[in-house]
């Protein structure tokens, strides 16, 4: 996961009463591998903004699909809208 992403995962567990000790020991515990937010994937996430601005992906979205194009995996999102996306990417909903 992108550390873009953890961020966006940490906020929305405090924004639901969850301390901020415990949203880290949460996101700890669940999240396998954490990749820092580089260049490459700042660039990729930039280069995807003109194809995504028209379903509304913020920064964060663009940062999960970048990494998922770098490190050629499939994209798990609870965003419906994701699958309208055609990136080449392999995504899959998760409810």
């Amino acid at each position: 996961m992108s550390c873009v992403n953890l961020s966006e995962v940490s906020t929305v567990l405090e924004q639901n009463g969850i301390s901020p000790t415990q949203a880290k020991e949460i996101c700890q515990d669940l999240i396998r591998e954490l990749v820092p937010f580089d260049a490459e994937q700042a660039f990729l996430a930039a280069n995807l903004r003109k194809s995504t601005r028209v379903l509304g992906l913020s920064l964060g979205d663009r940062a999960c699909l970048a990494l998922a194009k770098k490190r050629k995996l499939p994209v798990l999102t609870a965003d419906r809208v994701w699958v309208k996306l055609s990136l080449g990417l392999d995504i899959h909903l998760a409810r």
